[in-house]
């Protein structure tokens, strides 16, 4: 059992579970672009770990980027994003890789796929590491998926509750 701030959280994924599920990614992605150099964009902050981790296991040239959403709101959550920062590369033409943390909703999914189909990329697939499909409510088809989770409160991995935990090597589930 770990405590944040006001929360507990008990264990849910091991480091070895993340890894076992990261090295089965990869070897998708290497058998998917093995005659191209894909550009893998983390979705910051969530991300860094699993693109981190991603790439040491992916075999095939590539690129790698990082880009953060932001919404028009300012510190409100509107659920209504639709700003990338950090975006300065020239994607025309390219196989493009979104690699996020989680997908729930779907909702930052959708707008990255709007953002990017702007941008004329000639191939977008979306990877994440861990996805709830029970909260799932888009269309739009999760090309690499890690671990499907129940729709659980998550923390480790990347993932935090406000701003603690990011960096623990193991992921937790908020105690009942």
């Amino acid at each position: 059992m770990i405590h944040l701030h006001d929360k507990s959280f008990e264990p849910f994924i091991s480091s070895e579970e993340i890894d076992f599920a990261i090295t089965n990614m990869a070897k998708q992605m290497d058998d998917d672009f093995f005659d191209e150099v894909p550009v893998f964009i983390g979705v910051l902050n969530g991300s860094f770990m699993v693109l981190s981790d991603l790439m040491k296991k992916y075999r095939g040239m590539c690129e790698v980027n990082f880009v953060r959403m932001a919404s028009y709101e300012g510190t409100q959550s509107t659920g209504d994003v639709k700003q990338l920062i950090g975006l300065d590369q020239d994607l025309e033409g390219r196989t493009v890789v979104i690699v996020e943390d989680i997908v729930d909703t779907g909702n930052t999914v959708e707008e990255l796929k709007a953002i990017f189909k702007e941008k004329k990329v000639k191939h977008l697939k979306i990877a994440t590491l861990f996805f709830k499909p029970e909260a799932y409510k888009k269309e739009i088809k999760i090309d690499y998926v890690g671990i499907r989770i129940p729709n659980k409160f998550i923390v480790g991995y990347g993932l935090d509750y406000d701003g603690l935990g990011r960096n623990l090597p193991d992921v937790y589930q908020l105690a009942q």
